[in-house]
């Protein structure tokens, strides 16, 4: 298979945590993957905290919308290699037939979008969300993905998640 890796990362709300994922991936994996995210119950806008990091950080924010993951599980949707969950909702509940039969990971995050108080206590949720996605997602455009088979794949995007979480 040639062309960009799909990856599709996915949240309850679409409204935070998966449209971080998005947009890193599509930076770190500058042309090589492709980032996508969806949510189980869109919230239908995206978070003013996520918009103010993005903004800092220079990420492009056009067209990004908080959207449903069945825009990913129709005979349209771009074939997927790649899903994972940054939330446990999602996590735990039924997804859609991903077209391509995507490996797929749970890589549970704190919602930012949950944090209440001024705009600097968001901000640093916010802040503190991106840094984790970015670690993972960092690791993640560095895996030789189209070489490994779904089980190793499956294993390889657990085990990002576990060593980033482990004590330094």
């Amino acid at each position: 298979m040639t062309g960009p890796i799909n990856v599709l990362v996915l949240c309850t709300g679409n409204s935070a945590r998966s449209i971080l994922g998005e947009v890193i991936v599509n930076r770190l994996g500058e042309g090589r993957f492709r980032g996508f995210s969806a949510g189980s119950f869109p919230k239908g806008e995206v978070h003013p905290g996520a918009l103010r990091l993005l903004a800092r950080y220079r990420y492009p924010t056009e067209g990004l919308r908080s959207k449903s993951w069945d825009e990913f599980a129709g005979p349209d949707a771009p074939q997927l290699d790649v899903t994972i969950t940054v939330c446990d909702n999602a996590a735990g509940e039924v997804c859609p037939v991903w077209p391509g039969r995507p490996a797929t990971a749970h890589w549970g995050l704190p919602d930012p979008a949950a944090v209440t108080g001024d705009d600097a206590a968001v901000d640093r949720a916010f802040e503190a969300t991106h840094d984790a996605l970015e670690r993972r997602i960092a690791r993640l455009v560095e895996l030789p993905v189209r070489e490994l088979d779904a089980p190793e794949l499956r294993r390889r995007l657990q085990a990002i998640h576990e060593e980033a979480d482990a004590p330094a």
